[in-house]
């Protein structure tokens, strides 16, 4: 994989390892599609290649690191806390929510994590136009937007 980014992130073990993530550069498919490349190391089962497929190479870019994201939060090692990121700056850094917009009834979703699994919602509470969706132990799993075409920002409508 010819690659266009790397991050290196420290897995708190005793002795500590690194645990590197690398994007590739999107190539178009012969179907016309375009996939980007990406890899983790470190990991437990992530230590191949792997890709993702878009409409065009920013969005398999973008998908990738989606997936990147999606792959260390739900990770073993990042739900003990033994994930870091040592230059990570004052503590911040883009966190991912995954949009799903039905334009034609102007529904939109907007979930916390890659996948909530059937079942996984056991409370709802609606709130205006919009309807919150919890987890067992109280976390919010999920929005579901009435009028999106109103309520979300012009950024997430395109």
């Amino acid at each position: 994989m010819y690659e266009i980014a790397r991050r290196t992130l420290t897995l708190a073990t005793e002795p500590p390892h690194e645990v590197t993530v690398t994007i590739g550069v999107p190539v178009e498919e012969p179907t016309g599609e375009w996939s980007c490349p990406y890899r983790i190391d470190g990991l437990a089962g992530w230590e191949h290649e792997r890709k993702v497929t878009g409409v065009d190479s920013l969005e398999a870019v973008d998908l990738a690191l989606a997936m990147v994201r999606a792959a260390l939060a739900g990770s073993h090692e990042a739900k003990e806390g033994m994930l870091t990121w040592e230059e990570e700056p004052d503590g911040r850094r883009p966190r991912t929510v995954y949009l799903s917009w039905d334009k034609d009834h102007d529904i939109a979703y907007l979930a916390m994590k890659h996948e909530i699994v059937p079942g996984e919602a056991v409370r709802q509470e609606t709130a205006g136009r919009a309807v919150l969706d919890y987890g067992a132990s109280g976390e919010l799993l999920g929005v579901e937007l009435l009028d999106a075409a109103t309520l979300l920002p012009p950024e997430l409508r395109l």
